[in-house]
């Protein structure tokens, strides 16, 4: 066998070095008295993304499958696809879902990159519930939407791909992506519903959101089942509670039952209602609530980003109005770092 030269050997290393350096979130009203209510008194361009596909391409996720108790590792861009499906609704336009795709993006790689492991199994890096994103494999995909599943399926895959390679970043780290259905015209600012302030989540108008089917509710429970839950007693009183402070978001942030005061957010949760913006009559023996807006309100509004697409706004466009100050960012440099821990 012959000897190589020098030159050609050097030249054949560095060529299979190359190879190995991985490139880089209604109950109608019944007939009866109306005899008290919840009363009121208060004082750009998109960066280069040139071989982006590639980055998205080497990493992995891997993915605690909750239903059937197993891990499995999904390419990164097969789980983004997943995620925007299970979290938006298909028909909504091109722009918000590739809007979803860049905040499904941004949460994993954070998420990746701080190797939080509370509520995930061993071996896996998230699940496949709400602790984390709502992930659906390809099969689900296919028994949801039947004789559709193609066409969905390559809508969604096509947004995925147009924010290849792409996070949201606030001063060059990525941030809390945070998202819900549908506001009550406006955003949340964080420190109004969780206990850290964010600079980039910050209250601001979302009039699209009054066209969504989700915009009002309304959910009726027994006076009995309302004392329990909130640990208060209604009486015989005309109101029942007084609104004494709202959010920036225009949500109920405390109410006073004479002189116990809750927060608006405890109240959600304890009535299990679908936003902190509510109101509330009495009638007979029942407690007749309703509320405007779906979710915490903290960050993108999903039903906003569709009224936005739908008005010919970009998803560049729609994550920097709910999202205030942060920047559309290559992930390459975050992506070799991942690949790095493996």
């Amino acid at each position: 066998m012959k000897k190589f030269k020098p030159l050609i050997l050097l030249t054949s290393f560095l060529f299979a070095l190359t190879l190995l350096i991985p490139a880089l979130l209604v109950l109608p009203f019944g007939d009866g008295k109306v005899s008290g209510k919840l009363g009121e008194d208060l004082t750009g361009k998109a960066p280069n993304t040139e071989g982006a596909a590639n980055s998205d391409a080497a990493v992995e996720v891997a993915v605690y499958r909750s239903t059937i108790g197993q891990i499995d590792n999904i390419p990164l861009e097969e789980y983004l696809v997943g995620v925007v499906a299970a979290e938006m609704p298909v028909e909504f336009k091109e722009e918000a879902l590739k809007a979803q795709a860049l905040t499904a993006r941004t949460y994993i790689v954070k998420k990746m990159l701080s190797k939080d492991k509370i509520g995930v199994p061993e071996g896996a890096q998230v699940t496949d519930t709400q602790i984390h994103q709502v992930y659906l494999s390809k099969e689900q995909m296919r028994k949801n939407w039947e004789m559709e599943f193609e066409s969905n399926y390559a809508k969604i895959l096509a947004a995925v791909r147009a924010t290849s390679g792409q996070i949201l970043t606030y001063d060059g780290q990525a941030i809390d992506a945070s998202f819900f259905s549908t506001s009550n015209g406006y955003t949340e600012n964080s420190e109004d519903y969780w206990p850290n302030e964010m600079p980039y989540l910050r209250s601001v108008s979302s009039p699209w959101d009054k066209n969504s089917p989700k915009f009002n509710s309304v959910k009726e429970v027994s006076v009995k089942q309302f004392e329990s839950a909130l640990g208060v007693k209604v009486g015989a009183s005309g109101t029942i509670g007084k609104i004494v402070e709202r959010t920036a978001g225009k949500r109920v942030a405390k109410v006073d039952f004479n002189g116990k005061v809750l927060s608006g957010k405890d109240i959600r949760d304890k009535l299990d209602l679908r936003s902190s913006d509510f109101d509330w009559q009495r009638k007979g023996d029942s407690i007749v609530i309703t509320t405007r807006g779906y979710g915490h309100g903290v960050g993108m509004s999903q039903y906003g980003a569709n009224g936005m697409a739908a008005e010919g706004k970009s998803y560049m466009e729609i994550v920097k109005h709910y999202y205030q100050g942060v920047e559309v960012t290559s992930a390459d440099g975050m992506m070799a770092t991942i690949t790095a821990q493996k």
